[in-house]
């Protein structure tokens, strides 16, 4: 681990994180003051951060608890949360694949909307994929421990924070500003307008099953954009 920490493609990936993750803070905080709120206990807090790694399936775990949901009712509606993720590491796949197993599955843990915006823009620029595999663990490690942090932090806070502030706000910030400088393209573009428009025409889905099929729409559509502009180009 010493040496991973001391390679200069993990620190860069740490460094390149760290403000993505600092405008993650008020998310965490709201993790933790729900955690807190809903009865966990500080080891019950941190083992659901430290293992399930995701905001949106800790808020509602902690929401499914508070009502005194099933476990399995609470297990089922995470991991539906968590269904985009598929599409993300298909998109990873093929970048990860030189790499070897462990490695893949270390990276496959610490997948975020933001370690995976990242990743992709490091792999895409070529060279060795080591080195960006390295970065990607840097980036991804940097989201984890801050999580931790951040999580903690807002358990002691417990209601301390007033519901009324909507420290969520900077997820879709962040995320935004990763994605942004991907739209160079028609097809990117085309993905984007489709899938945005999906979730909010989709809205209505239960169990957040509209980011699934938007995102499912939204690659069909770049898809279908990007052969169209080869057909045109090729003439």
């Amino acid at each position: 681990m010493r040496r991973i920490a001391t390679d200069s493609d993990f620190r860069a990936g740490f460094v390149d994180m760290l403000p993505a993750a600092l405008a993650l803070a008020p998310f965490g905080l709201v993790c933790g003051v729900g955690a807190e709120a809903a009865g966990a206990s500080l080891a019950g807090a941190i083992g659901l951060s430290a293992i399930v790694f995701s905001g949106a399936a800790q808020i509602l775990a902690v929401q499914l608890l508070a009502a005194g949901a099933p476990l399995a009712v609470i297990v089922l509606t995470c991991f539906v949360a968590g269904l985009r993720f598929v599409i993300y590491s298909a998109a990873m796949a093929p970048y990860l694949r030189p790499l070897p197993a462990r490695w893949q599955k270390s990276l496959a843990f610490l997948l975020t909307d933001q370690a995976f915006a990242a990743a992709v823009r490091r792999f895409d620029t070529g060279g060795d994929s080591h080195a960006a595999g390295r970065h990607f663990l840097g980036s991804g490690f940097a989201l984890w421990a801050f999580w931790q942090v951040m999580n903690v932090l807002g358990y002691f806070a417990g209601n301390l924070i007033p519901a009324g502030w909507s420290l969520d706000f900077a997820v879709p910030l962040c995320f935004i500003a990763l994605v942004a400088p991907h739209l160079r393209t028609s097809p990117t573009i085309v993905a984007a307008l489709v899938a945005g428009s999906g979730v909010l025409a989709l809205a209505a889905l239960p169990m957040k099953l509209s980011l699934i099929v938007a995102g499912i729409a939204g690659i069909v559509a770049g898809t279908i954009a990007d052969f169209a502009q080869e057909r045109w180009t090729s003439r």
